[in-house]
């Protein structure tokens, strides 16, 4: 049996936000100051919580764009709330669910091609979703999730999970 590229990365994606956004939804019910939360980090050198967020609302955005053949929608990433960050959320669930799946057709060997400062990443589709981009997304994921567990937020790892695949 084998696994459709675009029910891979569609249904982690989704998952992934909706349990992210859940994690918002959470920080807010705390009654923690929102600016703590805002400026929060794990470690002085790590970006604070609204840029794991960010990273993680991007990755999984740009990532079915590049597989799927079309352009992401952009943000200023200026977000300053934790409502602009729960809006951040629902565009990048929005741009997912709208992608037809028909458009994944040959993503698997799209060539996937990062740029950043002294490194050049060079992927065919596949292996971009499996080695780099789910792996990113989860890494901010955890991380957004640490910030807040740490600062205080009471969360479990069910808040991490989110909605559970049983089919």
């Amino acid at each position: 049996m084998s696994l459709a590229l675009d029910h891979v990365a569609t249904s982690m994606f989704l998952r992934g936000l909706s349990a992210l956004s859940g994690l918002v939804d959470k920080a807010v019910e705390s009654g923690l100051d929102e600016a703590t939360i805002m400026d929060a980090r794990l470690a002085p050198d790590m970006k604070p919580f609204p840029d794991q967020i960010r990273m993680a609302s991007f990755s999984a955005r740009s990532c079915v764009a590049r597989l799927s053949g079309q352009a992401w929608p952009k943000t200023d990433d200026a977000e300053a709330t934790l409502a602009e960050l729960k809006a951040t959320i629902a565009l990048s669930i929005a741009f997912i669910e709208a992608t037809d799946p028909a458009a994944f057709e040959g993503g698997e060997a799209r060539r996937v091609e990062l740029r950043f400062p002294g490194v050049a990443l060079d992927f065919e589709g596949q292996g971009y979703l499996t080695s780099f981009a789910l792996p990113n997304f989860y890494f901010h994921l955890t991380t957004a999730y640490a910030i807040l567990r740490h600062a205080g937020v009471p969360l479990g790892k069910r808040d991490f999970l989110g909605q559970l695949a049983l089919v």
